[in-house]
């Protein structure tokens, strides 16, 4: 993607939590965070089969299956007559997302395959023509949304189209499309059926696009993504859109969000509006041969990584011919609904905490601000077991009280607080069998150490390239390889400075390891370590190879580690570690990480 800077108009500033590059349209969106993806369309009388083979790809995409499966248009338009059109009910499915906590609906009014789920004056190739009784979806899902309080956006599919004659969809890689073409395509479907949609169905909240790639690879210009986006403003200010349009945050600040990729969760925190589409399983839409179902502590750890990123879920659904939605999918809702009723003040309204996302190894923090004034910090617990006492590293002040929540009554906490690391007394039994969350309240957004290293459940610490204060070259990075059995590690051709802080809150002892790869047997490199007047020194050791995997030629270079010596911390407080890694280019280093590990 075209790297281009930010451009910081038309932003204003939200009060809710730390997300700063907000748009006033952008508001109710990073307060909700989690929506309804519905795939609905005429593939659902499909069921991701046609004539007894399946989809004709891995992925498994039952939307796909018209363009997989190479289905002429006249055949793929009797799938309208397997849609039970007596029983499919969208009221119902508002009636799901609003059971599961969700506080946005967003459909696919037109998919891929070109055909409109409402009553489209534009194209006759939509559902009140080939529906019996006559319907429009997109009219009752409206009217649906209005009646139970939850926002309505429209999926729409600008850039391809299987349907038109000159609109894009891949085959065209072969079969030439001239600009002039795809422009009538452009005039005669895609703009008078966005005035449609923006006319005809009350208030939208967004549009989303599904472009994901940038223009500058697509047929369609930058000049029809500014019409389109200029249509969306004047017809409906308060409307937002993605950045699938084709328009990236980067080059365009009118875009209201970024989405993601595919299932493509949070990785890195934004301070402007992001989101993650996410399915259930693994087809978006309904596919009778779908078995691969996540479970309610998946989705509630992918909701909350999100949020805790500044980020959105939305969640899909993809009924079946009836309109009736898969046992499982409704399963999951219900938990997941059920777990939001009462641990949801950690979610809505709530964004990402001030100190790193991967801190912690129990789980993950998001923050809010109240009407009232008071700041909390949320501890959402993934670990089942964290242990008696839970260390929370980081803030630099008290908590006026801290809370562990449930389904009956807050449970107030015993806790201490030493500097920076307040450690909680925690019930043996937790209330809650998927999350936890434990509440941290304070007058004023509390003052933290963003350059602390946490300590891990068993007391020990890991120092790595990841959590370092010392600035270095990522390019120097090398990611895992081979599924992992090579993990990701820094290569050394010369030498490498590292600094690491850390808080000890109490006299301890501690064993000094680290782990790499050196495949040398003779050498002068080495690696030191000074922890303020005590020093380490290791000659590093050849560790050989082994296998990652047996019979199939998975010899790999060797990871060992190394016990470098033991560490007294005698007092209370902040340590700074050192670490430095001297060789040349002939003898090449691929080192890992340092590990403190409590006595």
């Amino acid at each position: 993607m075209k790297k281009i800077p930010i451009i910081f108009s038309l932003i204003f500033i939200s009060n809710i939590h730390s997300q700063s590059i907000v748009n006033e349209r952008a508001k109710w969106f990073v307060s909700d965070r989690f929506g309804m993806f519905i795939h609905w369309g005429l593939y659902s009388g499909a069921e991701g089969i046609w004539k007894g083979e399946k989809v004709r790809y891995d992925n498994d995409y039952a939307e796909w299956i018209q363009y997989r499966n190479q289905i002429e248009k006249n055949e793929y338009i009797g799938l309208s007559k397997r849609l039970d059109w007596k029983k499919i009910d969208p009221e119902q499915w508002v009636l799901l997302a609003k059971k599961a906590g969700m506080k946005y609906i967003t459909i696919t009014a037109k998919h891929h395959d070109g055909f409109a789920l409402w009553n489209s004056k534009s194209s006759n190739y939509n559902v009140y023509n080939y529906s019996n009784p006559k319907r429009d979806i997109m009219k009752e899902l409206s009217e649906a949304c209005k009646k139970h309080g939850i926002k309505l956006g429209f999926y729409y599919s600008h850039w391809t189209d299987w349907e038109h004659q000159y609109s894009w969809d891949n085959s065209k890689e072969i079969f030439w499309l001239s600009s002039k073409e795809y422009d009538r395509y452009w005039q005669e479907k895609v703009i008078p059926q966005m005035k449609e949609l923006l006319s005809n169905y009350g208030e939208i909240s967004l549009i989303w696009f599904d472009m994901w790639l940038h223009h500058d690879e697509t047929i369609v210009t930058k000049k029809q993504l500014i019409q389109l986006k200029k249509l969306i403003r004047s017809m409906q200010p308060n409307c937002l859109i993605n950045s699938r349009l084709g328009l990236s945050m980067e080059e365009d600040a009118d875009v209201d969000f970024r989405t993601l990729g595919d299932n493509e969760l949070g990785k890195y925190k934004y301070d402007y509006p992001w989101q993650t589409p996410a399915t259930v399983a693994h087809s978006w839409g309904y596919n009778s041969n779908e078995n691969k179902w996540k479970s309610t502590t998946s989705i509630l750890k992918s909701l909350i990584g999100n949020v805790s990123l500044n980020g959105n879920l939305m969640l899909n659904i993809g009924p079946n011919s009836n309109g009736s939605v898969p046992y499982e999918i409704i399963k999951r809702f219900d938990e997941t609904g059920n777990w939001l009723n009462f641990y949801g003040k950690s979610v809505y309204n709530s964004g990402a905490f001030d100190l790193r996302n991967d801190l912690h190894d129990w789980g993950l923090t998001t923050y809010k601000k109240d009407k009232n004034g008071k700041h909390y910090v949320f501890l959402n617990i993934f670990d089942t077991n964290p242990g008696k006492i839970l260390k929370f590293t980081g803030i630099t002040e008290s908590p006026q009280n801290v809370n562990l929540l449930s389904k009956k009554s807050k449970i107030n906490l015993e806790f201490s607080f030493n500097k920076a690391v307040i450690s909680l007394k925690i019930p043996e039994k937790l209330p809650d069998p998927y999350v936890n969350v434990v509440e941290l309240e304070f007058d004023n957004k509390p003052e933290v150490d963003v350059k602390l290293v946490a300590e891990k459940k068993y007391g020990g610490r890991s120092l790595n390239y990841l959590n370092t204060i010392t600035y270095q070259d990522k390019s120097l990075m090398n990611k895992s390889e081979r599924y992992g059995s090579v993990p990701p590690n820094i290569e050394i051709k010369d030498s490498l400075n590292m600094k690491w802080k850390i808080f000890v809150d109490k006299p301890s002892v501690y064993n000094l390891d680290t782990s790499y790869n050196f495949q040398k047997k003779i050498t002068d490199a080495f690696l030191s370590i000074k922890i303020n007047d005590k020093y380490f020194k290791h000659n590093f050791c050849y560790t050989g190879k082994t296998v990652g995997e047996p019979n199939q030629n998975w010899i790999i270079d060797r990871f060992n580690s190394f016990r470098l010596g033991q560490i007294k911390f005698e007092f209370p407080g902040y340590y700074i570690i050192e670490m430095k890694i001297k060789t040349n280019p002939q003898n090449p280093i691929k080192w890992q990480w340092l590990w403190m590990g409590k006595i």
